[in-house]
């Protein structure tokens, strides 16, 4: 409980400092995200490495593990935050504001999932043919999704908890600078601001039923898993000012994600297997730590090159396209 105590408070604190800092609305340049970015993926080396100072290899290397899968899991969270920014028209200004205060929405609610999700893993051992079936399925899906290109076509909608909470409060017309709500003839209204930051945090909802299982499926302490959900969350919104212009160039990201998915889905049935008696091989960390490195890695590269290879087509066919005008305007 010490333990926990310390953990929650010392992420109040980091928390706490960040808002400080950024209390002030402002645009969030390319240096500023990076620093942040950087400052985040450092303290969550620190924290693993503590894990491995205190702990031993085990729990830091079911963190680190934890924790990659967490924030590669959650950078396809990235695609929906771009769609919810544009739908509801976010001034750069208070961008940073709104996915703080959504990010936080996020972890509470992902750690209520977290709470249940290790009750129903200490009780029902069963449970992990679920999370391996549910995750496999999940990775054949995204593979059907990456081959329909749908997510050039994906507009975000709200959910119904959103809509009722428009329909019973009411919504203003337009931002009142950072305020959530305002009083139009008497009545207390939400303005946009309250709206986005409720889609974006309860949005994560969904990106949580994957990214649950999928942790589970590496480590069953509780801790562990909060802990990495927690800085693969937080770091989350500095990668989205410092890469949301590169999210287009990761055309294999859905493959990858679902090549994880699949993998750590494999490794939950050979635990529940194992768990049941049945002599079945068991994945040790290391192995799925290193598997998901490579995923991540052979990902970007082959997404890049996919990338330049495209670009230098689109080039070459406007440069034809360009000498066929000036051919027939010669004419």
């Amino acid at each position: 409980m010490t333990l926990w105590v310390l953990t929650v408070v010392g992420l109040a604190v980091l928390i706490g400092i960040d808002f400080l800092i950024g209390r002030k609305p402002h645009e969030v340049s390319i240096k500023e995200a990076g620093v942040w970015t950087g400052i985040w993926i450092v303290l969550a080396g620190l924290f693993g490495v503590g894990l491995l100072v205190l702990g031993g290899g085990r729990p830091a290397g079911e963190f680190f593990a934890g924790y990659i899968t967490e924030k590669s899991l959650s950078v396809d969270n990235l695609f929906v935050f771009v769609l919810i920014m544009t739908k509801f028209a976010v001034p750069a200004l208070y961008q940073r504001r709104v996915l703080l205060v959504g990010v936080l929405i996020a972890l509470v609610l992902r750690a209520v999932f977290i709470a249940a999700g290790a009750a129903i893993v200490t009780s029902f051992a069963w449970v992990f043919y679920l999370f391996g079936a549910f995750l496999i399925w999940t990775a054949w899906k995204l593979i059907q999704e990456a081959r329909a290109d749908s997510q050039d076509e994906e507009e975000f909608e709200e959910n119904r908890l959103l809509k009722a909470a428009e329909r019973r409060f009411g919504v203003a017309d337009r931002y009142h600078g950072t305020q959530l709500w305002i009083r139009r003839n008497g009545k207390r209204i939400m303005t946009p601001m309250l709206v986005v930051m409720l889609a974006i945090g309860t949005t994560d909802i969904l990106f949580a039923l994957d990214s649950i299982p999928a942790i589970f499926g590496l480590t069953q302490d509780p801790y562990i898993v909060f802990t990495a959900n927690a800085f693969a969350l937080m770091g989350l919104r500095q990668l989205y000012f410092l890469i949301g212009g590169l999210l287009k160039k990761l055309v294999h990201l859905s493959y990858g994600l679902s090549v994880i998915l699949g993998f750590i889905g494999v490794k939950l049935v050979l635990h529940a297997l194992h768990e049941s008696g049945v002599p079945a091989p068991e994945i040790s960390i290391p192995v799925s730590l290193g598997v998901i490195c490579a995923v991540l890695v052979v990902t970007t590269l082959t997404s890049l090159m996919a990338t330049r290879k495209q670009a230098a087509v689109t080039a070459v066919a406007d440069s034809e396209a360009e000498g066929a005008e000036r051919e027939s305007a010669d004419a």
